[in-house]
């Protein structure tokens, strides 16, 4: 005997901004796809910087794209890895039963749930050889990587890279992409992740609550940063002549301070100092092939329930987390 369709799902609901451990996971009606969308079983997802500021609302100037008073999106969440299970009318990319994964940030968010109805242009096919966390772990922070380091950076063979902000996603995707390129890789970051840096293949670590790497005196051609926290004048002391360096995300204040002074430091430093505007999955099959061929492996915390999920943001934001903090839905 067939089972009944299901009509509802769990989800993480946001109703007002606050602290991530207030959150509940609760049920709410199943959505449908639209014409251009498919319905996803989502099967994992990923905490990222995106999630930790829109269920705090901070800083306060992303409320003009989260909701002023209160959230516009009541599911959080930018990353899946799933299964199709309806079309809508218009899909010609996709077949029921096909596994995708992709960062949706583009289209919309919602992640933290069972389900998802979601443009068909906001997810890729999965590569067999992946798992559905392995999957979720890449496109949001492995994007960043390739798009900061390749794309931005214009890496090239035997560079003295440091990456900053090392002991997350971003940082552990971008060791890997660096040393495809021979680099010399010196990653900062503190606590626990520094045992686990040192596993991965880090050349050089630096904790950051002993050493101030810009203070240190030595210098890099290219500096990936996750973190900015810093002025880009002192990252600028860091770099070697005509050295790159290169933000994918961080406090808002500094990010702004690189858009001011990135033409001035090149001018009168000739030192580059860039900003990377994420183009989601751009690279992502790239990623793939490298997946499948041995040269990229996922560094993953978890993965957590969707039950444990408002922990896990909360763990997330603290900076405590070691890789990707996965959620595992199945």
């Amino acid at each position: 005997m067939d089972e009944p369709i299901k009509d509802q799902m769990k989800a993480l609901l946001l109703t007002k901004y606050g602290s991530p451990t207030a959150l509940k996971v609760q049920e709410i009606a199943k959505p449908s796809p639209k014409r251009n969308e498919v319905l996803i079983k989502i099967h994992a997802t990923a905490v990222n910087d995106y999630d930790w500021s829109m269920i705090r609302g901070k800083p306060y100037l992303y409320r003009l794209m989260f909701g002023i008073l209160k959230p516009k999106k009541l599911i959080p969440g930018m990353e899946l890895s799933g299964t199709i299970e309806a079309l809508g009318p218009n899909v010609t990319s996709f077949k029921i039963g096909d596994a995708v994964y992709g960062d949706i940030s583009e289209y919309g968010f919602g992640t933290f749930a069972e389900y998802i109805c979601i443009n068909e242009q906001a997810v890729i096919l999965k590569p067999a050889e992946m798992s559905f966390e392995e999957a979720v772990s890449i496109p949001h922070a492995a994007m960043l990587a390739v798009q900061g380091l390749r794309d931005v950076g214009k890496i090239t063979q035997g560079q003295k890279v440091l990456i900053n902000g090392a002991g997350g996603g971003v940082g552990t995707f971008g060791l890997q992409i660096a040393k495809l390129h021979d680099a010399e890789v010196t990653g900062v970051d503190t606590g626990d992740k520094l045992k686990m840096m040192k596993d991965i293949g880090f050349d050089h670590i630096i904790d950051y609550q002993k050493e101030d790497f810009t203070k240190n005196g030595v210098h890099y051609d290219l500096i990936l940063d996750a973190k900015t926290n810093r002025s880009p004048f002192a990252y600028a002391r860091s770099l070697s002549p005509n050295g790159t360096y290169v933000t994918v995300g961080g406090k808002i204040g500094r990010l702004l301070q690189v858009l001011i002074w990135n033409l001035w430091i090149s001018k009168f430093k000739h030192k580059k100092v860039r900003l990377v505007a994420l183009k989601a999955n751009k690279g992502l099959s790239y990623i793939s092939d490298l997946f499948r061929e041995g040269k990229i492996k996922c560094i993953i915390d978890g993965p957590y329930t969707l039950e444990e999920s408002a922990k896990a943001i909360q763990y997330f934001g603290e900076g405590k987390h070691q890789g990707k903090v996965v959620i595992s839905i199945q």
